[in-house]
């Protein structure tokens, strides 16, 4: 989801519902039921969104609207996804670690090699 989004540290629910295309009750029902997402709000009661909002509301619209999930699916789902996320994830690939550290090997080798001939 590489939209981009205006520099603003906080958007209102109709700049919010223009930007993912849902309506404003759309969103307000999707706060009752997605425990995450949970905008703030000043002092007249006005939600005040930020970007990681609207990035929840993307991924739950994608969820519901584009892969068919329904409520409940989506929220395991995005369950499911936070548990994963809450783990460091460095997109460790143990096959180019292995070829990474078997090169490494083999020039520090013959580092050694050259130094041992000195």
């Amino acid at each position: 989801m590489s939209l981009k989004l205006p520099d603003k540290l906080f958007f209102k629910i109709g700049e919010v519902a223009e930007i993912a295309g849902v309506e404003q009750h759309v969103l307000r029902y999707w706060e009752d039921e997605f425990e995450d997402l949970k905008p703030d709000k000043n002092r007249s009661g006005q939600r005040l969104y930020q970007k990681k909002d609207i990035e929840r509301i993307l991924e739950i619209k994608q969820l519901l609207y584009h892969d068919k999930y329904t409520i409940a699916g989506a929220k395991q789902r995005l369950k499911q996804r936070r548990k994963g996320a809450s783990q460091l994830d460095f997109g460790f690939d143990r096959g180019a670690f292995i070829d990474l550290k078997n090169r490494i090997q083999e020039e520090l080798e013959s580092l050694l090699e050259i130094l041992d001939k000195k």
